[in-house]
């Protein structure tokens, strides 16, 4: 039987300096779109999964420029739901060396942030639906994308459908009045699949790991053992728990590898140097399509699908852009070992 996901959350018109300019410097923005879940759903189409993206997007030409932009890599747009005043935005600045990136949001009253329970009908949107892929951005935008997020967890419960979240922590986000705190939890609690770093588990959960410096450019992946067995213990419902473990030499250079814990046995892929990042952002959404792509393929091989997971958004780094516009072979032949980015002819 096919596999099938659904992917929820905002997609967001992303405008860019080019190169490592800094705002006051550009005098135009590249325009392309991006937001976590819709990076998750390209990665999906890429690896040839069926995929629908739901979102509420307005009724209006960037709105459709940003469907047919989805249809282009194969995911599915037929259950996005319109209404509302425009589109989200996001301004990025891209750092270098001792720099790093910066971020502006403009996405205050954002189409999906006027959603309202009852407008996405669910029942509809899971039907024949194996998995579906939420994240702490959604929730962070307002108490209706809250709400309606836990609408589609629990009715994903109700089928029996796999529910996967990438904690996402976004603190210029939460602004309408509750902490992450007070809101993650109740949607955690239906996850089966659970994606964060350690800033994540922290903010969102209170869940601490110990004896860990990110800034150091190195990072001890078995100190993340206790914060998933926390994480599993606060939440029964959840089978596996997976970190990203990035350690930031400088904004072109980061180290890249990840942990698996099944409650059992901690997985560790094997780190990667990505000494000349092109664009990181998007680089956790890739990771997570890879982490869903292995998870369904080699349902009895965690490392394998851990691998696959770190490979993919190895690649990432090299792509500009949110999406990660790679094939499974391009990401099987890093995991063979191949890093020598000679040309194919």
């Amino acid at each position: 039987m096919e596999k099938k996901v659904v992917t929820f959350g905002e997609i967001m018109l992303r405008l860019a300096t080019p190169g490592n300019l800094r705002f006051n410097q550009s005098n135009s923005l590249t325009a392309t779109f991006g937001g976590g879940e819709a990076n998750v759903a390209v990665s999906l189409a890429n690896y040839g999964i069926p995929v629908d993206f739901v979102t509420r997007l307005p009724k209006n030409d960037i709105a459709q420029s940003c469907i047919m932009d989805l249809k282009k890599y194969g995911v599915n747009t037929s259950n996005i739901i319109t209404g509302g005043e425009r589109m989200g935005i996001y301004f990025l600045e891209t750092g270098a060396v001792s720099r790093g990136s910066k971020v502006i949001y403009d996405r205050a009253n954002s189409a999906i942030a006027d959603i309202k329970p009852g407008m996405i009908d669910w029942d509809k949107v899971l039907e024949g639906v194996n998995w579906f892929h939420w994240t702490g951005i959604t929730p962070a935008i307002s108490q209706g994308a809250a709400d309606v997020c836990l609408e589609g967890i629990k009715k994903a419960n109700e089928k029996g459908i796999t529910v996967s979240c990438d904690l996402n922590y976004r603190k210029n986000l939460w602004k309408y009045g509750k902490k992450a705190g007070e809101v993650m939890p109740e949607l955690v609690a239906g996850t089966d699949i659970i994606l964060g770093n350690e800033e994540d588990a922290a903010m969102v959960l209170d869940i601490h790991p110990e004896g860990v410096d990110v800034t150091s450019g190195h990072v001890e992946a078995a100190a993340y053992e206790s914060v998933s067995r926390q994480i599993m213990k606060a939440f029964p419902r959840c089978k596996k728990v997976i970190t990203t473990l990035r350690g930031s030499i400088s904004a072109n250079h980061n180290s890249w590898a990840g942990v698996l814990w099944d409650g059992e046995k901690l997985y560790e892929s094997r780190q990667y140097q990505i000494t000349h990042i092109v664009d990181r952002v998007g680089g956790g959404d890739s990771f997570m399509g890879g982490l869903i792509y292995g998870l369904l393929t080699y349902p009895n091989n965690d490392q394998k699908a851990l691998d696959f997971a770190v490979a993919a958004s190895c690649l990432k780094h090299t792509i500009y852009g949110d999406y990660n516009q790679v094939t499974v072979d391009e990401v099987e032949k890093l995991m063979g070992g191949d890093a020598s980015g000679r040309v194919a002819r």
